[in-house]
């Protein structure tokens, strides 16, 4: 609730203490790290790496760079900071850049001190209006981000030199806030100088004129490891400044990816097709992500962001209401025949290094491969395949694909006891009749990459038998 107070007499009589914009965001976050709460955003998989440099960065009342690839987090991190502020902020009335009552910055605000004394009006700015943030790029200026002579102003009879005639930027408005540079490397080395002026020098110079702005401001910046040799670099005294630099990463695990995804994919169900999403197929898209990763064909400069996995998990759900819709079911599961689809998804996220013509799709047809078969190794001991063998070395034979519904499949599988017993210990109680055929589909494809049946394609769809039976 914003404070009532309307003045800078009952300002003093309240007993408010003017802090620094980092003295206010160490102490906010020393209750924090006492009451064992989180400092910003949930950001899964940095429990143990990211967030205890954080912290140590905020007490130590540091300027941070964010360093690491796209899809990161860097972003969602910096704009979660604001939460470390107070709620609400005191400034004095109608100041353009939140001037301090009891330390007033502009020319605006001591005037009206100067004038009106205790009787000088006071208004509150919330926390999340004490956040500027600038995506930086080759054609960002100085007027951008600290400020331009406003002609308007001159021809109203002012003198170039004086404040008043300024038109504030980004940086100076952002007083007693976070400022934020997304990308920082971008940024043109002259605009990086002129940065390093205000934050270091407490001085802006604008058109040769020189103008005292000491501005109190928590500098953050993200930058992508690659784009110190590619598009630009930071400067070595703005680099200086930055107190400390926090690596990020993607996720370090499957389990991990799989939490992210969840939390961020959108929800899966579409009109009146209800989506029922089985744990193994959630594992093969966040497999699918760390084997591009790890992939010697992909390039590992630009990264593979876990954006990849949430577009993957969100395209293999409509690929599988698509085909639910055709087939006139209301109810339907992922299966392996729909990870085809992934290719849309995909594509334009990752970048193969070879530009042979065609490696493209067989570097993902490698990829998916090796994510289904790496998650059916995890997911199914062969022990418990043994009869399912036996049983196709008797004649059994399963068709699969875009073409066979649901319930033929869960015929199939009823047909088979084998079958339907170890697709059922897949599926943690789901029963329906999608999903069993998608635990089918995933079951045979495992045992085909596994060598242990043979597989017939031809068009959408495929023939699974015993490697020992003619075709």
């Amino acid at each position: 609730m914003k404070p009532p107070i309307t003045t800078l007499s009952q300002l003093k009589a309240s007993g408010w203490v003017s802090r620094s914009v980092k003295e206010e965001i160490r102490g906010n976050a020393v209750q924090r790290i006492r009451a064992n709460e989180p400092l910003t955003a949930s950001i899964l998989g940095y429990d143990d790496t990211v967030m205890p440099q954080l912290q140590n960065a905020l007490l130590a009342g540091h300027d941070i760079v964010f360093l690491g690839e796209r899809g990161q987090g860097k972003t969602r991190i910096i704009r979660s900071l604001t939460g470390l502020l107070d709620e609400w902020m005191p400034i004095v009335a109608g100041s353009e850049i939140n001037d301090d009552p009891y330390a007033p910055v502009s020319r605006h605000a001591r005037d009206l001190i100067a004038e009106q004394g205790d009787a000088t009006p006071i208004a509150w700015v919330h926390r999340d209006d004490r956040y500027g943030e600038k995506l930086a790029t080759p054609d960002t200026s100085i007027a951008d981000l600290i400020g331009e002579v406003d002609p308007i102003k001159v021809a109203e009879g002012r003198y170039l030199s004086d404040e008043l005639t300024l038109h504030y930027g980004l940086v100076p408005r952002t007083n007693r806030g976070i400022f934020a540079i997304n990308e920082l490397p971008d940024l043109s080395e002259r605009i990086q100088v002129g940065l390093l002026n205000v934050l270091e020098e407490r001085d802006v110079q604008v058109r040769g004129y020189k103008i005292r702005l000491p501005l109190d401001v928590l500098l953050v910046a993200s930058a992508n490891p690659e784009d110190y040799t590619n598009r630009g670099r930071i400067i070595t005294p703005l680099k200086d400044r930055f107190g400390s630099q926090i690596r990020t990463h993607y996720p370090l695990d499957v389990a991990t990816e799989m939490r992210i995804v969840r939390q961020e994919a959108r929800p899966a169900a579409i009109g009146d097709v209800q989506v029922h999403y089985p744990a193994f197929m959630e594992e093969i898209v966040a497999q699918i992500s760390h084997l591009a990763r790890a992939n010697a064909n992909v390039s590992q400069r630009s990264g593979v962001s876990v954006r990849v996995s949430v577009s993957n998990h969100e395209l293999l759900a409509a690929n599988a209401v698509r085909r639910g819709l055709r087939a006139g079911e209301t109810t339907v599961a992922p299966r392996v025949s729909d990870l085809e689809a992934l290719v849309a998804s995909t594509a334009g996220k990752i970048e193969i290094e070879s530009v042979d013509d065609g490696l493209e799709g067989a570097v993902f047809e490698q990829i998916l491969r090796g994510a289904v078969l790496q998650v059916y190794k995890r997911r199914v001991s062969g022990d418990k395949t043994k009869e399912l063998i036996t049983a196709f070395e008797s004649g059994t034979v399963v068709s699969t694909g875009e073409d066979v519904s649901s319930s033929e499949l869960f015929g199939f599988a009823q047909q088979v006891p084998e079958l339907q017993k170890l697709a059922l210990s897949l599926l943690d109680g789901n029963e329906s009749p999608a999903s069993v055929a998608s635990a089918v589909e995933f079951v045979l494809e495992g045992l085909h990459l596994a060598k242990r049946l043979n597989k017939d394609s031809a068009g959408a769809r495929a023939t699974y038998r015993s490697r020992t039976t003619a075709v």
